[in-house]
């Protein structure tokens, strides 16, 4: 491996003052704005882990009244686009974003617990203990049947959805031995079990992608 910093991002994104825009981002708010809404996800306090640009925060903090959202991420640039964008659409009293290594989970305590934990397109392209840390966040910081929800591309009990997600699977691989699409059964289930989350929901979505859900246990 070279040691070039790895893009954060795997798309171009254009900038308006500190607020990124990514053409994923806005092809996929409609449908996990829905996802949202159906599941019963709109309203209490959130904790995502990994917002990129904010824009999926920002939009469903705006068209939800009842959210209060608290968002994370690795990267100084995505955290600062986070907090423009809630500036840019005034719900700075409802979305907040911090700095954190969601491999090294801290304690949320103090502003938990949530009603919901989210990450979205975060764990292929991280190494399998960011997703093993915001398990185990999930796990202790979300109320007794709280939800932690994925959104992104999963194989399947170890195989593949579609040959675009296999092709995509091999690409990552490539950019760094470390990160690859997850099977939900083989990969996140058992880790999730552990942290006394069940498996709820698998909703698939466009583009060969799922939006699960997963509740704590009491």
């Amino acid at each position: 491996m070279s040691d070039q910093k790895k893009p954060i991002a795997l798309e171009e994104r254009a900038t308006e003052g500190k607020r990124l825009m990514s053409p994923s981002a806005v092809r996929n708010l409609p449908y996990i704005m829905e996802a949202f809404q159906s599941l019963g996800l709109t309203d209490g306090k959130v904790l995502e882990i990994g917002c990129g640009t904010g824009e999926h925060a920002a939009h469903l903090v705006e068209a939800n009244a009842g959210l209060s959202w608290f968002a994370t991420d690795l990267d100084p640039a995505s955290v600062d686009s986070c907090n423009d964008w809630a500036t840019h659409l005034s719900i700075s009293d409802r979305l907040i974003a911090e700095t954190v290594d969601a491999s090294k989970p801290p304690d949320y305590s103090e502003l938990g617990p949530f009603d919901v934990v989210y990450s979205s397109n975060v764990i292929h392209i991280s190494p399998i203990t960011v997703l093993e840390g915001i398990l185990q966040t999930a796990g202790r910081e979300l109320k007794p049947q709280g939800r932690m929800a994925f959104y992104g591309p999963f194989s399947r009990n170890g195989e593949h959805t579609a040959e675009s997600n296999a092709a995509f699977d091999q690409n990552l691989k490539m950019r760094d031995p470390s990160w690859g699409v997850r099977d939900l059964d083989n990969d996140v289930v058992p880790r999730a079990i552990k942290n006394r989350l069940a498996l709820e929901t698998v909703r698939a979505m466009p583009a060969n992608n799922f939006f699960v859900v997963f509740r704590r246990e009491s």
